[in-house]
């Protein structure tokens, strides 16, 4: 996944995923702090978000391995054991699109949230969609793909019809895509490459989407190569 904030910026080098010998950094130092996980769809909404608004210098990545994780995640910073969390003004949050929402309105950076109220509504029945959205899609891959996953894809592309400024679902990009997007990906590739179902056919909007995100860096998927933190 590229981790620049413009066209122009060079990407960010990754940082070393954290693992079970890894030493906790320190807690509460005054250091923002994003706990993520490279390959998780949930952690990229915000990892993007950070990124977008430029935010790679202010708030530092410390990236698990989900399938071992260090114990002190758990223990000492967020409980619940899921990525993403935020560690920022003394206290841990976490939940995807919460902050998502929380590092737009609390850091400096483009804006990803409409000013128009129509496209604040339609933005909220979207971001509530979004868990529909991905549920169904999984649960296709054990039944009948075409006819379980047409509806939701097809609601995707009408509501890419909303409006007409631009390519985004609110027009403009924003905290929609977002929700969207690391999940679009990852299904545009299974789908085809394992199911043969192709979801931008007919779809043209869709694909539009998707050709456009393909373009913008902090957005962008590439191959990782992780490397583990033993310090």
């Amino acid at each position: 996944m590229s981790t620049a904030a413009s066209d122009k910026a060079t990407p960010e080098k990754l940082t070393p995923v954290y693992g079970p010998t890894s030493e906790q950094p320190p807690l509460f130092d005054g250091t923002t702090r994003l706990y993520t996980a490279y390959i998780c769809p949930y952690a990229q909404r915000v990892w993007i978000t950070r990124n977008f608004k430029g935010l790679q210098n202010e708030i530092k990545l410390v990236p698990l391995n989900l399938q071992d994780r260090p114990a002190w995640y758990k223990e000492k910073v967020y409980p619940p054991n899921k990525v993403p969390a935020l560690e920022h003004n003394g206290k841990i949050t976490g939940e995807s699109l919460d902050l998502v929402k929380y590092l737009d309105a609390n850091f400096e950076g483009p804006s990803i949230t409409p000013d128009d109220p129509a496209k604040k509504q339609f933005a909220d029945e979207l971001l509530s969609y979004s868990d529909t959205f991905v549920g169904s899609v999984f649960s296709s891959f054990k039944g009948d793909v075409a006819n379980e996953v047409d509806p939701v894809f097809d609601f995707l592309e009408n509501s890419l019809s909303r409006f007409n400024d631009g390519p985004f679902f609110l027009g403009q990009f924003s905290l929609v895509d977002i929700a969207y997007i690391p999940f679009i990906e990852r299904f545009q590739v299974f789908l085809s490459e394992v199911l043969k179902y192709d979801i931008t056919e007919g779809r043209p909007k869709l694909a539009a989407l998707i050709e456009v995100l393909n373009i913008i860096p902090s957005t962008s998927y590439e191959p990782i190569t992780i490397s583990y933190s033993s310090s």
